[in-house]
C-alpha cells in the first residue's frame, strides 16, 4: 500500500498545518487542494510539508477533490485518503481506515461517526440520519454514515470513474457509482468532532440535494 492524502481546503489557515503534520506520520504524501482561499491556507500547508495545488477561485469541495485525484492518478499511489482540512476529522485516525483497506481489500473504506443527538448539532444529526438511510437503500448495503468525508479509496477503482460533482455531493457520487460497479465496502468507527466554528455544510439544503442527485447517479447516469 502506498497512500496519498488529498485534503480540499478553503480558508483553513488555522487548522491546516495540524492536519498536514498529523497525516505525515501515516501516509507517504499529502496534497492540499487550496480551493481559492483568501487567507494563508497555502502558505501554512507548504510550511508544514505538504504539496499544494492552487485553484484560483472557490469552485466547491467536489471540484477540488476531482482536481486532486487527477493530479495524483499518474503517480505510483495505490490508495487515496480523503478528509477535510478543518480538524473535524482527526488525522491520527487515518491509520484505522488504511489498515481496514489493507486487511479487507475493500475498494472503499468509510469512516463511520457515532451520531449522538446530545452532542451533534440538531440539523446535522437529522440530515445525516435521514441521508444515510436513503442512500443505504440506493446502494444496497447497510452503510451507517454515507456522507462522511473521511474515507479511503483504491485508486484503480476510481481511475476511469466519471465524477462530476462540484460540492458536498461528491461523497455520495463516489459511493453510488462505485457500488454500481460492484465495489466492495468496509467501514470503521471514527470520532465525530464538532468545532465551535460554523460548518460550511448546510445540512438540510445539501442533504436534500444529495438525495435527489443519488437518484440520478443510481438510475439515470450512464457510467
Amino acid at each position: 500500500m502506498n497512500a496519498v492524502a488529498i485534503v480540499p481546503a478553503f480558508n483553513e489557515a488555522r487548522s491546516i498545518a495540524d492536519v498536514v503534520t498529523g497525516l505525515h506520520r501515516i501516509v507517504s504524501h499529502v496534497l492540499i487542494v487550496d480551493d481559492g482561499s483568501t487567507d494563508q491556507t497555502a502558505a501554512c500547508a507548504r510550511a508544514a510539508g505538504a504539496e499544494v495545488l492552487m485553484r484560483g477561485t472557490n469552485t466547491g469541495k467536489g471540484s477540488a477533490i476531482r482536481a486532486g485525484l487527477a493530479h495524483v492518478m499518474t503517480r505510483p499511489f495505490t490508495h487515496v485518503l480523503l478528509l477535510d482540512g478543518d480538524m473535524q476529522h482527526r488525522p491520527r485516525e487515518a491509520s484505522r481506515l488504511l489498515d481496514a483497506a489493507q486487511r479487507t481489500g475493500a475498494d472503499l473504506v468509510l469512516g463511520e461517526r457515532a451520531f449522538s443527538r446530545e452532542e451533534m448539532p440538531a440539523a446535522r444529526y437529522h440530515a445525516n440520519r435521514i441521508g444515510s438511510r436513503v442512500l443505504s437503500w440506493f446502494v444496497g448495503a447497510p452503510v451507517q454514515d454515507t456522507q462522511c468525508g473521511f474515507r479511503v479509496c483504491r485508486l484503480d477503482a476510481l481511475r476511469d470513474l466519471p465524477l462530476r460533482a462540484r460540492g458536498y455531493e461528491i461523497e455520495t457520487e463516489i459511493l453510488v457509482k462505485l457500488r454500481r460497479r460492484g465495489a466492495r465496502l468496509a467501514s470503521v468507527p471514527i470520532t465525530a468532532v464538532y468545532a465551535a466554528e460554523r460548518s460550511k455544510l448546510r445540512p438540510v439544503r445539501d442533504t436534500t440535494r444529495t438525495c435527489f442527485l443519488a437518484v440520478y447517479y443510481q438510475f439515470l447516469e450512464r457510467i
